[in-house]
């Protein structure tokens, strides 16, 4: 049972939920003015994983057999038979399950909008089957994470939406920048398969370039998010450290020289939303005002 649920673990990098957890809670902490409700917390941690695990589980049931051809990847569980199919699509089944009934549980808007959020984030997982904009539909598949923590407290969308809608458009940028940086692994790959990216459409050289203007878009994304929600100098400094720690992770790679795109990739980047959910849950705390305000 125990080798079972690490396999479980493993195939879903349960410990990457940490990419989109932290924007869901900060979007959350922003819309409440401080710490949620205990219940409100608890299921918009609930639906951030489990929509994050049926992603994932239909991600790897569908590419099953790329996985399979591609060196990088042939160790994962279901090439490598450490997983079925079928215990894979339970576990996709039973994730999209608790997602949705979390979703209705926080109030009827949420509920209402889990079952088009689930077409978007299963949909990813064909998209590089048709189109090199794979890169940007991940990014909106995370940025909804904020969207719906935001749904999950106010229960509404009237009022002032635009916290919630830069920090969506900033987690779209990042997102889809550091993909495309993960992606130059496969380009290769995916030219010679017949599967769309932009490394594999348009070269690693110019996916770098484009990854680097994603994410010269993200910081005043960042900056309007702050703005609006009035948050002040802990996150001012968290946006300081992630600004430095974007501009370092594209010192990293170099068109001729991948070797450390899991540095850039996983650990940098794992920091930044912890580092941005830091800085709005302290502001908000000491009603810290140094951006600006409402």
């Amino acid at each position: 049972m125990t080798a079972i649920l690490t396999d479980y673990l493993r195939l879903v990098r349960f410990s990457h939920s940490i990419f989109a957890l932290p924007f869901a809670l900060a979007s959350a902490w922003v819309a409440q003015g401080g710490v949620p409700e205990a219940r409100t917390g608890a299921l918009v941690v609930v639906c951030a994983v489990a929509a994050r695990t049926a992603a994932m589980g239909f991600n790897r049931l569908v590419d099953r057999r790329i996985d399979a051809q591609n060196p990088r990847t042939v160790g994962r569980e279901l090439p490598s038979g450490k997983l079925t199919p079928w215990q894979v699509g339970a576990l996709v089944l039973m994730s999209s399950a608790v997602f949705v009934i979390a979703a209705f549980a926080l109030n009827p808007l949420a509920g209402q909008l889990s079952m088009p959020v689930l077409a978007v984030l299963l949909g990813y997982s064909l998209a590089k089957r048709f189109t090199w904009a794979v890169h940007l539909w991940l990014g909106l598949s995370l940025a909804l994470a904020p969207l719906g923590a935001w749904v999950a407290v106010r229960g509404h969308l009237d009022g002032d939406l635009l916290p919630p809608l830069a920090l969506a458009g900033a987690v779209l940028t990042w997102v889809a920048g550091f993909d495309l940086i993960y992606a130059c692994q496969d380009a290769g790959f995916d030219r010679e398969r017949g599967l769309h990216s932009i490394p594999a459409r348009f070269g690693v050289a110019r996916a770098l370039r484009a990854s680097a203007i994603l994410h010269g878009i993200t910081v005043p994304l960042l900056i309007a998010f702050g703005l609006s929600a009035g948050l002040g100098v802990a996150f001012t400094a968290a946006l300081l450290v992630t600004t430095s720690l974007l501009v370092w992770q594209h010192r990293l790679v170099r068109p001729d020289d991948l070797s450390r795109v899991d540095v850039a990739f996983f650990t940098l980047n794992g920091w930044i939303g912890v580092l941005l959910f830091v800085g709005v849950a302290i502001d908000l705390a000491l009603g810290s005002n140094f951006l600006g305000a409402h």
